[in-house]
């Protein structure tokens, strides 16, 4: 499985935010906003903190996507 933050980019697009902002906003680290960027998982706290900054969900913000989706169920 592995982990996308896509929409937490758009939305950041939508509210004309940069990571920076976020950052600031959410009291997040910078090393934090990169591994995220590279879409490695972040602590439950770290996506609280975005949330509360953002005002959304954590399905707003991230997916799990499953490494089996692209294979058909026998």
């Amino acid at each position: 499985m592995t982990v996308s933050y896509k929409k937490l980019w758009k939305i950041l697009i939508d509210k004309e935010m940069k990571k920076k902002d976020l950052q600031t906003a959410s009291g997040v680290s910078w090393a934090t906003i990169t591994k995220m960027s590279k879409g490695e998982t972040v602590s439950m706290d770290v996506l609280i903190r975005i949330c509360k900054a953002l005002e959304c969900d954590i399905g707003d913000i991230m997916e799990i996507i499953s490494d089996n989706e692209d294979k058909q169920e026998i």
